[in-house]
């Protein structure tokens, strides 16, 4: 066999490791006892330990010194330019820091899911600065030979090529159109919501028939239950997570819509390309657009949402709202809300950009973890207008920052804007494609994310994934245009 050859049957074995660290991820957040974090803390260094030898082995380094990268073809070189990103970046990193970080992170999981139900953040502060204080190390030694600061050099792992300085011009771009988007619609009428209680198992069963009705295979998957709402696997085994709530039915469906957007996208990746490094979504901010235009642009259109209220009315009878206009506006109604998840629309990346600032403190060093508390809060009150009223509902209610998932957030927004490219791109190809959703019919729509960005995986880098599925280069401007021209329809200004 050829260099190339042996080197990935190499990373097909290193792959199949990491689907399976992936797994246990994912029984950790659904099906685990409680009481096994401790050992699966051990589980998760121990497997960590064996991935971080098999992606630093030298073997990698001579076989990619003997592969001729000219004489490859396109989907080759691809294979080639990740194996090689994996293999400078993970040789960077010792082995020792690698499973102290796996390690450290799982059990920092139970310490905030408990500090969270107990509002205590004196409780988790003392894990956390574990955390920050592993994963600046870790940031250290990704920089070595690079222009990064330490969050740019974590931020690589989530949106290769992406930048802190090129972030801040994007957001800075999109903070005042929101935030002017925002403060017009909090002066008008609010649109009345749903109102009642809903059968937690009837909305299980709807937001399954759901999920199928946007392509997720369950073949190849499952949706279960979890305290934060996921997507975990990739190829022939892909599952999604839901949560429930007697008083708000949407939290589920829209979760649910969210999480097939991601699922979606890893079923859909060309079969070819299994347990590879292309076999995978290129990147969270590619990713966060798959799961953001299912979610909102397809999910909570005036088209889909005709269909969904008669789903809604058929599944629980009365749901407060008498008409197909009237559920459309109860959907896309803004109210003031503490928790990103549950956030509308054009609230939404106002988290997002809190986080994004706050973090770059963090792993800066500006900003101290036990100052944490009061920053959240003060930066949150100057956004939303609202003072946090307990610290479940302020920097301890997102899971990323205790598992050590610094550079992460801001590729919800991106995923966003590249949401909104993608949709206007769609829409100038698919004439009918609000007849089509008006009937529960979402086949043109994701059939074309199939087709032009999703069956290609990981083979173009993220910003050449949107150029190629768009026609035309990302920016915020088709996103904020797609929300004041749909909010404005809604709240009648």
């Amino acid at each position: 066999m050829s260099a190339f050859d042996d080197l990935m049957m190499f990373t097909r074995e290193t792959e199949a490791l990491g689907a399976i660290m992936g797994r246990l991820n994912w029984d950790q957040e659904t099906m685990m006892p409680r009481g096994a974090a401790e050992q699966r803390g051990e589980e998760f260094a121990a497997l960590e330990s064996v991935l971080h030898a098999r992606k630093t082995d030298a073997r990698i380094g001579g076989w990619l010194e003997q592969v001729d990268a000219e004489a490859l073809d396109e989907v080759s070189r691809a294979q080639l330019r990740h194996i090689r990103r994996s293999y400078e970046r993970n040789t960077k990193v010792p082995a020792r820091l690698a499973a102290e970080l796996a390690k450290v992170t799982s059990v920092a999981q139970g310490i905030w899911a408990e500090a969270r139900a107990r509002d205590d953040f004196a409780h988790f502060a003392p894990t956390f600065k574990e955390v920050v204080r592993l994963r600046r190390e870790e940031a250290a030694a990704l920089k070595e030979g690079t222009d990064y600061d330490l969050w740019d050099a974590l931020h690589q792992d989530y949106e290769p090529g992406s930048t802190g300085a090129q972030l801040d011009a994007m957001f800075g771009a999109l903070r005042p159109r929101l935030v002017a988007l925002r403060d017009r619609i909090m002066g008008a009428e609010q649109p009345k919501g749903l109102s009642g209680t809903y059968d937690e198992a009837k909305q299980m069963a709807l937001t399954e028939g759901l999920a199928a009705a946007f392509g997720y295979d369950f073949a190849y998957g499952r949706i279960d239950k979890a305290v934060h709402p996921f997507s975990s696997g990739s190829g022939l085994d892909v599952r999604i997570t839901t949560r429930t709530n007697p008083e708000d039915p949407l939290n589920s469906i829209y979760s649910t819509i969210h999480e097939t957007g991601h699922a979606c996208y890893e079923q859909n990746i060309s079969r070819d390309y299994l347990l590879t490094p292309l076999g995978e979504g290129v990147s969270m901010g590619v990713h966060e657009s798959q799961s953001r235009i299912y979610e909102n642009q397809l999910g909570r259109s005036r088209a889909f949402t005709e269909y969904l209220y008669g789903e809604m009315r058929e599944t629980f009878g009365e749901i407060g709202v008498n008409s197909a206009e009237d559920f459309y506006a109860a959907v896309n109604r803004l109210t003031p809300g503490y928790i990103r998840t549950e956030s509308d629309e054009v609230q939404y990346n106002l988290h997002v950009l809190l986080r994004f600032d706050l973090e770059r403190q963090i792993i800066g060093g500006s900003l101290d973890v036990d100052d944490l508390p009061e920053a959240w809060d003060s930066r949150f009150e100057a956004d939303f207008g609202v003072k946090v009223d307990k610290v479940s509902n302020g920097c301890l209610q997102d899971v990323h920052w205790p598992v050590g998932l610094f550079g992460y957030f801001p590729t919800y927004s991106l995923g966003n804007v590249y949401a909104g490219c993608l949709h206007k791109a769609l829409r100038a190809e698919v004439s009918d494609l609000d007849a089509q959703l008006a009937k529960g019919d979402t086949s043109a729509a994701t059939g074309w994310l199939k087709d032009n960005l999703q069956q290609f995986g990981g083979l173009r880098e993220p910003r050449d994934t949107i150029v190629h599925a768009c026609g035309f280069e990302p920016s915020e401007a088709p996103l904020l245009d797609y929300l004041e021209e749909k909010f404005s329809g809604i709240y009648g200004f």
